[in-house]
């Protein structure tokens, strides 16, 4: 972070996401065009397979709404869906995910609970009026290419040659870079290193275990305490720089712990898995680092050595610029993070052409512009999500890009909306030369 620019920094302050909503007196969908240009991008809708505990339930009748919008525009050429569009990691606990049979049946359970939106999908797909891209995040890391078509039968999807990632920019804009942004999470990057001998193949991050806890810290109705408490770590004595990584790590879980409480102790065998290679049952506490004397040596259970792989890690999930092992841990839960590598992967990057990056995954909608490594400005816009209950934060987000025109005047548009109560609000926009 040292290395960015003052410059940059005072542009990334000018944060015009929250502070400038305003309704929007016209559909944006309804603006007559003879030309379909509008490139439409949504994610984090996560749609569950059981509705009791799925994280969509009371917005997918407006989401239904705002995909028939989409599909009945003159003026929409493209629909991408950047991550999360399938939740494989939101289910409580104690919830056997496959209820003992497999993904194929796991997705066709999601389209049944979601059918009206599954459907208009297919509808705009079949169409072949507006073109429809998948990219994969990280609640449906391990969902197969084969698994999305069973589904959605004809939709592009945007995938690396390595399962759960991808990056797309849409046909004649190699400006324009599009991913759920998971790709710089230390815990929600795919991981083909840790706990190989314990789940073969497997590619589970640690943040599948955090979800799974999560969702059970809902499913018992946010308890105000915790059954249990988790044992004090404090860093190794010997200044050893992976003992210390570990020790952060253990700060992590520790503050997802003290966050997400729930109401079992942290030896019971609870987290049911049998996904991805997993076939155990565990503990919270085979998830967090313990010591045996205070300052003695940090140890780890699952994800043994995760502190370590960190790099390589990284070198197979093609970041193109390594994020310190530090920074990622530490990192790993603030939004502001996820915003931090668009600027860092593609602004800041000598080796990108990219202006304009559209993430989805911190469920932050906001728009922020800054300047490249050659002064040339550019827009970051966070696509938010569409899950009923988001903190603090708006929900039903989505963004659309309009490009520029051939002549010398004008810009590529990027424009940030809310659909709340089937009401469209102009959230933030912005507009680059490119």
């Amino acid at each position: 972070m040292k290395r960015i620019p003052i410059a940059f920094l005072v542009l990334m302050s000018l944060n015009v996401s929250n502070s400038c909503q305003k309704p929007d007196s016209i559909d944006p969908f309804k603006h007559f065009s003879m030309e379909r240009n509008q490139i439409v991008v949504i994610s984090d809708i996560h749609l569950g397979a059981d509705l009791t505990y799925a994280e969509c339930k009371k917005n997918l009748p407006y989401l239904e709404e705002f995909l028939n919008r989409v599909r009945f525009s003159s003026n929409v050429k493209e629909l991408v869906i950047a991550g999360d569009l399938l939740d494989e990691w939101f289910v409580p606990a104690t919830i056997d995910t496959y209820q003992g049979k497999d993904q194929a049946d796991f997705v066709r359970r999601i389209a049944a609970a979601n059918k009206g939106v599954i459907d208009v999908l297919k509808k705009i797909i079949c169409e072949k009026r507006i073109r429809v891209t998948y990219v994969p995040g990280n609640h449906d890391l391990t969902i197969s290419e084969a698994s999305v078509e069973l589904i959605l039968p004809g939709i592009n999807q945007a995938r690396d040659p390595e399962l759960g990632l991808g990056t797309y920019s849409p046909l004649g804009h190699p400006n324009i870079a599009i991913e759920h942004g998971h790709r710089y999470n230390f815990f929600c990057s795919p991981d083909p290193y840790s706990n190989q001998d314990i789940a073969p193949g497997t590619i589970t991050p640690p943040g599948y275990f955090f979800t799974r806890i999560a969702a059970l810290f809902v499913a018992q109705g946010h308890p105000a305490k915790a059954a249990d408490t988790l044992p004090e770590v404090t860093r190794n004595e010997t200044g050893n720089e992976s003992q210390d990584l570990l020790f952060a790590y253990w700060g992590m879980w520790d503050w997802t712990l003290k966050n997400f409480r729930i109401l079992n102790k942290y030896d019971e065998q609870l987290i049911v898995t049998n996904v991805d290679g997993f076939t155990g049952t565990y503990a919270v506490e085979d998830l967090v680092p313990y010591q045996e004397i205070p300052g003695g040596f940090i140890d780890l259970d699952l994800y043994h050595g995760i502190q370590d792989n960190w790099l390589q890690r990284q070198t197979h999930n093609h970041v193109q610029v390594p994020i310190p092992t530090l920074q990622a841990i530490a990192g790993s839960a603030l939004s502001t993070e996820t915003d931090a590598q668009a600027a860092t992967q593609y602004f800041l990057n000598p080796r990108s052409t990219v202006r304009i990056v559209v993430f989805g995954h911190s469920h932050d909608a906001r728009i922020q512009s800054s300047f490249d490594h050659l002064q040339q400005k550019c827009i970051y816009v966070n696509s938010g999500t569409w899950i009923d209950n988001n903190p603090n934060k708006t929900t039903m987000n989505f963004v659309i890009i309009t490009p520029q025109e051939e002549d010398c005047c004008s810009k590529t548009s990027v424009k940030l909306y809310n659909f709340q109560d089937e009401v469209f609000t102009l959230m933030a926009e912005d507009s680059v030369r490119l």
